[in-house]
Order: structure tokens, then C-alpha cells, then sequence
């Protein structure tokens, strides 16, 4: 068994707009937040980590262009990344989730952004993955709406991965915050409670993040730096040591 701490790999979701079944909704601009991306991506590429994206799709998957941000005022990360050509030729050219080999990599990591509403808890081939990953003890890590991703993985025995697990996801609260209760189709923090999580979170908006063993999750966008940093702790023996 191929066990690679120094590979991980980072899954983004493929859609770009919300579909028409979000009603009023339909048609306005989402995608992955590129925040939550960027500084997970530079925070293991620092650490020695050989970092590489897939999407559900494959191909260039669409970031929330709010998330981008304008020139001059945007995260240091996500700038760097925009920067970067190497960085953003692997964006344009991301695997196809059903394409990736689970057992090829020693983390997977999880954007949010509210495209993952869509097509990470439909997703059998992330679904596969991830719980495949996980059965290996490799590290597994999302924040914000990309815990969506890990709802519907299993372990080899059929077990959720979340059964009995500490974990947090965009809260219930904060979907209900920015108005799109009833526009997602699903509520991510319900679900993980559905599925035996353990759910713990913080107030809205507000940094928080949990480690569990090989499972990593953040609140929200703010959560982010505190989630790369535990990815980056997880990963024994330290790649740069």
C-alpha cells in the first residue's frame, strides 16, 4: 500500500452558478472560495508537500469571484497563487475526481464555497475517495461548505467517517445569516449530525477549527489559516524535517 505524506491532493467543486432548482437564486456566480484553496495549497507547498488539484469534473473549476477579491486588497495568498504560473496552469488543468488514485496520496483537503452544495455530496467518486483515504489513515481535511464532501463517504465497513467524530462545517446559523437556508439543498451541519458527527462549533463567522485524529475541518472562511496550520502539524514525519 502506497502511503504519501509528502503528496496531497486538493478537490474543488465544478459549479459555477446556482442551478434552477435554487429558485430565485438560479444563475448567480459561486463556485470554490479561492481563500480556502490558496492558503491551504501555500502552507503545505511551504511545509515540502508536492501539492495537486482536482475538481469533480476535471478541468479549469470556477472559484466565487467574490473570493478573489480586487488587486491591492487581496489575501496574500490568493495573490501569490494568481502569481504563480505553475500554481495556476494546475488550476486550469485539474484531475478529474474519478480519475484520482486514492492510494497515491497521504492528504486530501477540502474548499468550501457554495458550488460544493452541488456536486460534492452527490459526488460516488469523491464519496469513494475520501472514505478510501481515510481507511488509510491519511490526513482528511475540509473547511467551511466543503465538510460536504465528507457526508456521504464510508469507511470500508459502511460507516460513516464522521460516526463519533469531533468535526464543524459552515454552521447551520451561519447559512441561515446569509439568507440561503432555503435555497441550499441541504444544511451541511445537519447533515454531519445526521451522520454521528460530533458537531462542535463557535459563534458566527468567528475562527474554529478541529483536529480528530486524521480528520481536520474549519467553520468558515475565517477558519482557514487556523485549518492549514493543523494540516500542516498532522503530517508526521514532517516532510522539510
Amino acid at each position: 500500500m502506497t502511503f504519501a505524506p509528502n503528496r496531497a491532493l486538493i478537490v474543488l467543486t465544478s459549479v459555477g452558478a446556482f442551478p434552477a432548482e435554487a429558485g430565485a437564486q438560479a444563475g448567480r456566480r459561486t463556485g470554490f472560495y479561492m481563500d480556502e484553496m490558496a492558503t491551504p495549497y501555500w502552507a503545505l507547498h511551504d511545509a515540502g508537500v508536492t501539492v495537486e488539484i482536482a475538481s469533480i469534473a476535471g478541468g479549469r473549476p470556477p472559484a466565487d469571484p467574490v473570493s478573489i477579491g480586487e488587486e491591492g486588497s487581496r489575501k496574500s495568498s490568493v495573490q501569490r497563487f494568481l502569481d504563480d504560473p505553475a500554481a495556476m496552469a494546475a488550476l486550469q488543468s485539474s484531475i478529474a475526481i474519478a480519475d484520482v488514485d486514492p492510494d497515491a496520496y497521504g492528504l486530501i483537503f477540502l474548499p468550501g464555497g457554495h458550488g460544493t452544495m452541488w456536486d460534492f455530496a452527490q459526488s460516488a467518486n469523491l464519496a469513494r475517495v475520501v472514505g478510501r483515504m481515510f481507511d488509510r489513515n491519511a490526513i482528511v481535511g475540509a473547511v467551511c461548505h466543503g465538510p460536504a464532501g465528507l457526508i456521504e463517504a464510508r469507511t470500508s465497513s459502511g460507516t460513516p467517517i464522521v460516526q463519533g467524530r469531533r468535526v464543524n462545517s459552515f454552521t447551520d446559523a451561519e447559512e441561515e445569516a446569509v439568507g440561503l437556508t432555503k435555497t441550499v439543498p441541504f444544511l451541511v451541519e445537519s447533515a454531519l449530525r445526521a451522520n454521528g458527527a460530533i458537531f462542535e462549533g463557535t459563534d458566527n463567522f468567528a475562527s474554529y477549527a478541529i483536529r480528530d485524529g486524521n480528520l481536520i475541518t474549519g467553520q468558515n472562511p475565517a477558519s482557514v489559516q487556523a485549518v492549514a496550520e493543523l494540516l500542516v502539524a498532522a503530517i508526521d514525519p514532517p516532510v522539510a524535517a
